[in-house]
């Protein structure tokens, strides 16, 4: 089905009212026409029976994509995006289910969207599991005004969208905040003008502090060769074998050489842990 319908103008050009009023005059299926074509497609592989159904469901994308206006995204995009869940739900329709095509696809249409929405409305993304997906569309759709919501209101959309109370007002505050470059505005002479890049540094590879840090390292290596030699051998050893070695050995394995069982290598090996920290905290 992708080869036919790839081909197909499902992509809004142009005009957007003369896209709409295309779509328009395309005519509805009645159920018996919907039946035999979705039974052609997916028996017998006809493209052209997929694509009648893709057609005559146009329409009904451009009114899900309507809904998604508050978001400052073009009509066209969310309609493109609509038609993509439009041809992913009749490549998967079951015609022997019993339900009309315009009822499953809804789901798909929406789902590509929100995709699109979550990918494109800002820089930094504000929802990533499901949970906050469904709690941003809520958030979305359900606020009347620019107020923050009151503690009823919370406590109401928390119990109803079964999510913790805090998990609301952390998506509201996403809600509200707005991207902002890192790098000031290159046409700008204001020296009034303040962005992150003048503030936030990267110390990475500072000389002083890379000395520091390798100064820090060499001591801690240092101290722990101290607290090594207080240790007896079998200890000494097993720590070894345990941690430092690349091809670290497991508890059962130190067992069976030392003949012992793994539960005593765990206890010497705790022990020994001890022995080196209040070596090391000592120094």
């Amino acid at each position: 089905m992708s080869k036919s319908l790839a081909l197909m103008p499902i992509v809004p050009r142009g005009s957007l009212e003369a896209y709409v009023a295309t779509i328009n005059n395309i005519p509805l299926l009645t159920a018996e026409d919907e039946h035999a074509l979705a039974v052609r497609y997916t028996a017998e592989g006809d493209l052209d029976a997929a694509k009648q159904l893709v057609l005559s469901h146009l329409r009904f994308v451009v009114h899900i994509a309507r809904s998604y206006n508050g978001y400052g995204l073009p009509q066209g995009d969310l309609i493109q995006e609509g038609n993509i869940g439009l041809m992913k739900a009749v490549k998967r329709f079951n015609p022997d289910v019993g339900v009309r095509l315009v009822s499953f696809a809804v789901h798909w249409i929406k789902a590509e969207i929100h995709e699109y929405v979550l990918k494109n409305w800002r820089i930094v993304k504000v929802a990533t599991t499901k949970a906050q997906r469904k709690l941003f569309f809520n958030l979305r759709r359900n606020k009347t005004g620019l107020n923050w919501l009151t503690a009823d209101e919370t406590a109401a959309v928390a119990k109803e969208l079964k999510v913790p109370e805090a998990e609301v007002r952390r998506m509201e505050a996403r809600l509200y905040s707005r991207d902002a470059s890192f790098d000031a505005p290159s046409d700008s002479d204001n020296d009034d003008v303040f962005a992150p890049e003048h503030y936030l540094e990267d110390n990475r590879y500072d000389p002083a502090r890379a000395l520091e840090e390798g100064q820090y390292q060499a001591r801690q290596e240092d101290l722990l060769l101290d607290a090594m030699t207080s240790l007896d051998e079998r200890s000494k050893m097993i720590l070894k074998r345990r941690w430092l070695d690349d091809n670290k050995a497991t508890l059962q394995e130190l067992a069976d050489e030392y003949g012992v069982s793994a539960e005593r290598i765990r206890q010497i090996e705790n022990n020994a842990m001890k022995k080196l920290k209040t070596a090391i905290l000592a120094a």
